[in-house]
């Protein structure tokens, strides 16, 4: 067993070494967990913003300007007046979002006790605008009109009021949910490509043939990829947690890091394991690119951190739970956005563990064949 720890030790610090001496590896990872969680979380938003509004006023009254200029920042930007020949197009080149048809004797209608219509076209491809601006649009038109009428709403003749409390994200800023789950995203990625990357490079380079002239297991050999290239990853995301994501965003840490960063050590050593898995299913960096790809797509996509899993079929629900990345992502959610503790989190913790074994043991098994063929 000292043995297997001390040649574990030296290997991980040749794998340290030899990463820190790949200059494009090391500018991926600070680039990584530095400016692409930041401009991304400030980039990506799923809430209406600055969404571009055409209006066409047929009725020019006190009313259709009163909803007119309802229709403000930041949700919106200041509607533009086009014709009917010219909305179409409009949203055909993605010039505009929404269109609002206001029709000729709207107000006139509306005070005789008719009841107009507003059309609004919705550009649809842009899906989260669309859906939300709508509604948006909706309350406000809604609101102006009981204020044009001096009327009150439905809600203040009940004889209770709902009062809503947002908990864990109050103003529904997206960049707090964004920025977090990039951690898992970028984890995940370069976990895969930096370990992956280290077997095949040593089987390119031709130093693969020196490990096998020493006395050390293949064991030793992947664990020390696994302990250098996770340990590199887990300080990375852990600094970019605090600093980029905590002191630079601005974004509260309801719960435990160092429970987080338990759970982030858990699942690099899955990750790193089936980098190795697929580094020696494949035959060159190039095969190795394409094998990973598919994989990780796989996983972020199913993995919670883009859609919610309870959004998804039941049978990819149930199928999607022994993906350590939807375990994982469970975790986070719950450690970093509600503060759970590991009387909460230890069945992901459990979850994610039981996956790195079973990948450590296949990797291993295809290691020591890849071994073979080389000797």
């Amino acid at each position: 067993m000292w043995t297997w720890i001390r040649n574990v030790t030296r290997l991980t610090v040749k794998e340290f070494r030899s990463l820190l001496g790949d200059v494009p590896l090391m500018a991926l990872i600070v680039f990584a967990f530095t400016v692409a969680i930041y401009t991304t979380a400030k980039g990506v938003k799923a809430e209406v913003a600055n969404a571009s509004v055409g209006i066409i006023d047929s009725d020019r009254s006190a009313l259709s300007y009163r909803l007119r200029d309802a229709i403000r920042a930041p949700y919106f930007k200041a509607p533009v007046d086009v014709t009917h020949e010219e909305a179409g197009p409009a949203l055909d080149r993605g010039d505009l979002i929404f269109v609002i048809d206001i029709p000729a004797n709207f107000e006139a209608d509306v005070l005789a006790g008719r009841t107009p219509a507003i059309q609004v076209r919705v550009d649809a491809t842009a899906m989260t605008q669309a859906g939300l601006g709508v509604l948006y649009l909706n309350e406000i038109f809604l609101k102006e009109l009981l204020d044009f009428f001096h009327q009150r709403g439905l809600e203040s003749m009940l004889p209770t009021q709902a009062v809503i409390h947002l908990l864990f994200n109050p103003n529904n800023q997206s960049h707090w949910f964004t920025s977090i789950m990039l951690i898992v995203t970028n984890v995940t990625v370069l976990s895969i490509i930096l370990v992956g990357a280290a077997v095949i490079r040593e089987r390119e380079h031709g130093t693969i043939e020196h490990l096998l002239v020493m006395p050390v297991r293949p064991s030793e050999i992947a664990m020390g990829k696994i302990l250098a290239n996770g340990g590199v990853i887990l300080l990375a995301s852990l600094l970019a947690l605090w600093l980029v994501i905590h002191q630079w965003l601005q974004v509260p840490l309801a719960g435990s890091i160092w429970l987080f960063a338990a759970g982030a050590a858990l699942y690099l050593f899955a990750v790193t394991s089936l980098g190795i898995l697929l580094a020696t299913t494949a035959a060159s960096m190039p095969q190795f690119g394409l094998l990973a790809a598919p994989v990780y797509v796989v996983l972020y996509l199913l993995s919670g951190a883009a859609t919610p899993v309870e959004s998804m079929p039941l049978a990819i629900q149930d199928i999607v739970q022994i993906s350590p990345t939807t375990q994982f992502v469970k975790l986070t959610q719950a450690v970093l956005y509600r503060g759970a503790g590991l009387d909460i989190v230890w069945p992901q913790l459990l979850a994610v563990a039981a996956a790195g074994v079973l990948f450590l043991a296949l990797a291993l098994h295809r290691f020591r064949s890849m071994l073979a063929k080389q000797g």
